[in-house]
């Protein structure tokens, strides 16, 4: 059952932050034309309003699938509008400030002179932090606007990575490693399709999924299963689960239909080619010389996300190796888990993250709001002798676009 009272905070929440951009606009247009200003307010309005509607019916939306493409547009432009004004409100608020210690000295020591005759008590707005206010949050919603256009710009990453203990058979072994394709987002099967020929250009010895195959359903994949079964390379593709594979996020009918769901996927990634690691390992040979792929179900050290991976027991039997690389979809069972207990896993890959789908990617700034959250969040980080990779994602989710933050192929290449 809907929890109207939730609703009703969040309305009052989004309506009275429209009322304080409001009042902000109306003072930085008070000098405009009658009719220009009537023009702004009321498509300010209707864009306010329509917004906090459109959140309240969205749920409403959920199971309607032809209604997809349009709501995963409506969704993200409502909170990048809310977004947008929260940021240009912090500059309002701190116009505000401004004027109540005007405000306080004038009570307490009186100008000579009145500077206002028409309201004496009056401290104007400063139309400097006002625009630049305006400014800013406009330019954050432009920018979620123009990232629509950047979610099937595969970018190309590559790395490589040395290692004193690798087998001199896998010396310039060639690894590309995907993540998070989230095919429930796809709307453009072309140019999912020109992402796969990327991965395809590269003539990977070995290809590595780190999950998040689907959002929610197993049915996602059908309509891309002849883009992901061109996947191949000569050593194989392997694959673990992410969060979003188990079915977690939604309300299924029965135990048994989330059940069944999974075990789908399970054979999907089966009959696309990929060998499927379910807390196990594989052992690969070049030339008579060996190294262990181990994979694990999700296990994830932040928020509320489950902990299905076994770690021991892909572990088991694989000490052997002289080199092992581990596949786990969550980036922060490296520190958790990975690092303090099992020391000679050489390289960890991980996905999850996204990198938020949006963030600053310069040759000397790094940032996203995710790393408030994730230490590790997007690319490479190497504590001692142990390497971990975060792949920012092929796929979307929620958000259909990618800001700074662009969807990747990864190419490893150990020497």
């Amino acid at each position: 059952m809907r929890n109207w009272g939730s609703w009703w905070g969040v309305a009052l929440c989004m309506l009275a932050l429209d009322w304080y951009v409001f009042m902000a606009l109306r003072a930085v247009t008070r000098r405009f034309p009658v009719v220009v200003k009537r023009v702004l307010y009321i498509i300010y309005w209707v864009l306010a309003v329509g917004c906090v509607v459109s959140i309240a019916y969205f749920p409403y939306m959920q199971g309607v699938a032809a209604a997809k493409f349009f709501r995963n547009y409506l969704f993200a432009i409502c909170i990048g509008m809310f977004f947008a004004k929260l940021l240009a409100a912090i500059f309002f608020a701190l116009d505000d400030i401004r004027r109540l210690f005007q405000w306080l000295a004038r009570r307490f020591f009186p100008p000579k002179k009145v500077l206002d005759d028409d309201n004496p008590e009056a401290i104007p707005r400063s139309a400097f932090l006002s625009w630049l206010g305006m400014g800013i949050g406009g330019s954050l919603l432009l920018s979620l606007i123009y990232g629509f256009s950047n979610k099937y710009r595969y970018k190309v990453h590559r790395v490589k990575l040395s290692y004193p203990n690798l087998p001199p058979a896998f010396k310039g072994l060639r690894i590309v490693q995907i993540s998070d394709i989230h095919s429930g987002s796809f709307q453009n099967k072309p140019a999912v399709n020109r992402g796969v020929d990327m991965i395809l250009a590269e003539k990977a010895d070995l290809i590595l999924f780190t999950g998040d195959l689907v959002n929610d359903r197993s049915e996602e994949m059908e309509n891309y299963m002849d883009v992901f079964n061109r996947l191949k390379a000569p050593m194989g593709v392997y694959s673990t689960l992410g969060n979003h594979d188990y079915g977690d996020y939604l309300v299924w009918p029965s135990d048994e239909a989330k059940v069944a769901n999974l075990e789908r996927l399970k054979q999907i990634h089966g009959e696309l080619g990929w060998r499927l690691l379910m807390n196990e390992h594989v052992v690969l040979e070049r030339e008579g010389q060996k190294i262990a792929v181990l994979g694990i179900e999700n296990w994830g050290a932040k928020g509320k996300f489950p902990k299905y991976g076994k770690m021991d027991q892909a572990y088991a039997g694989a000490e052997q190796y002289p080199f092992k690389i581990l596949l786990s979809h969550d980036p922060s069972h490296w520190d958790a888990e990975v690092r303090p207990h099992y020391p000679s896993i050489d390289l960890a890959l991980a996905g999850h993250t996204h990198g938020m789908q949006f963030g600053v990617e310069l040759p000397h700034l790094k940032w996203s709001p995710i790393k408030y959250m994730y230490k590790e969040w997007a690319g490479l980080y190497e504590e001692g002798a142990q390497k971990l990779y975060v792949n920012r994602g092929y796929g979307f989710l929620g958000y259909p676009g990618r800001v700074g933050i662009l969807p990747e192929i990864t190419v490893i290449e150990l020497v």
